[in-house]
């Protein structure tokens, strides 16, 4: 028998496959109109920045935001955002943290006496901890549910499309070469399980002369653009290296922040509201 590539419209056993998944449920208690996943192919390029700053464009537009930080092993979301807070729960489910913009996150280092101990599990104990933060956490009302997930194409990324109702994905990358070459493994992985790509990210872009103002590409050309042409990627976003969002994000205060770089991806986000 071939290998499932999970696209059950052209298989021969479509209507009787015993491999087909199911979808998870959110909560009784939670409403979500839109799912964003936001993925890479390779860690530090600035995914959980980006998923921080889009939930603040978003939140800033008025509309109800969430997070799962699904990144078990690393999660950083709280710490853009400066919380310390502890999840808690009651026979209903998972009370998610609030920031002080009202967005709503849940994150493994929530659920830890200290905040920095390692939680060394196996593949299949952080899937089902993600699944529990999709479906037990009770984040009432949401225009956007943004997903933060670990780098790769492993089995949070491969857990989150398969069973979470993912309406897009924001694919994160840096300028090099060979990052380029890795975080085309994620647009195609996207490809395969037929989620569109909404929108492209390339953070540590280039870097601004503090003297002149002139663009300096340290990385040399961005290969951006052939990825954007070669997988149908709606909208595009170049970040700078900036002391300003450095310091955002270490002081715990992205909601502080303001600067225009992602607008673009913010606006292609809320065109779901209307397909």
């Amino acid at each position: 028998m071939s290998e499932c590539n999970h696209d059950c419209s052209s298989c021969s056993q479509n209507g009787s496959c015993s491999s087909k998944i199911e979808k998870l449920k959110f909560n009784k208690d939670s409403s979500v109109k839109k799912v964003i996943g936001i993925i890479s192919g390779k860690g530090g390029v600035g995914k959980s920045f980006t998923t921080s700053y889009l939930a603040v464009l978003l939140a800033r537009e008025g509309y109800r935001v969430g997070i799962i930080d699904a990144d078990i092993t690393g999660p950083s979301i709280p710490y853009a955002f400066g919380i310390k807070d502890k999840a808690y729960g009651s026979e209903n489910g998972i009370f998610p943290a609030s920031t002080m913009g009202n967005i709503k996150i849940i994150s493994s280092s929530m659920l830890l006496e200290d905040e920095t101990d390692p939680i060394i599990w196996k593949g299949p104990m952080i899937g089902q901890l993600v699944e529990q933060f999709y479906t037990d956490v009770i984040f009432e009302e949401l225009d956007f549910l943004l997903i933060d997930m670990p780098p790769g194409t492993g089995d949070v990324p491969l857990t989150v499309l398969q069973k979470f109702d993912v309406d897009g994905l924001i694919l994160v990358t840096s300028p090099q070469g060979l990052v380029k070459q890795i975080v085309e493994k994620a647009a195609k992985m996207a490809e395969t399980m037929k989620t569109p790509i909404l929108g492209l990210v390339t953070n540590m872009s280039y870097v601004l002369c503090p003297k002149c103002d002139e663009r300096i590409d340290i990385f040399g050309k961005s290969k951006s653009e052939e990825l954007i042409e070669a997988y149908s990627i709606r909208s595009c976003a170049e970040v700078p290296f900036s002391q300003k969002i450095s310091e955002a994000v270490e002081k715990g205060k992205v909601e502080l922040l303001s600067v225009d770089y992602m607008d673009s991806i913010r606006d292609e986000v809320l065109k779901l509201l209307n397909e």
